[in-house]
């Protein structure tokens, strides 16, 4: 089954951008080991919430606004793809994800194709 994986970065940059040095390394390579876990399929970072614009469509009209749609501290700051048995191995894989540890979250989604 595969299973999109979003990280939600909260208060984990700041906390992030804090880290020694050293820590800051060791927060790189658990995305790097994440990356190359067999099943990962990578996505190019996403940029700052702050810098997206959304759109929308009203009775024809084609409607933007700056920011993320959603209202909340916590938008998309990256995902990833997982090919895993089931839920339970894909919770191991969202738990290295260093953002989790730092006051993020990882949200675990099934993929499902409507098209």
């Amino acid at each position: 089954m595969k299973y999109v994986m979003l990280i939600y970065q909260g208060p984990a940059l700041e906390r992030q951008s804090a880290l020694t040095e050293e820590e800051q390394k060791q927060v790189y390579a658990d995305y790097q080991g994440i990356n190359q876990t067999p099943g990962v399929t990578t996505v190019p970072p996403l940029g700052l919430a702050e810098n997206a614009t959304t759109v929308r469509v009203e009775g024809g009209k084609t409607l933007t606004t700056d920011g993320p749609f959603v209202g909340m501290k916590e938008a998309v700051g990256g995902l990833f793809i997982l090919e895993a048995d089931d839920i339970d191995a894909a919770i191991e894989v969202a738990a290295r994800v260093p953002a989790a540890r730092y006051g993020g979250a990882v949200e675990i989604r099934p993929s499902e194709v409507y098209w």
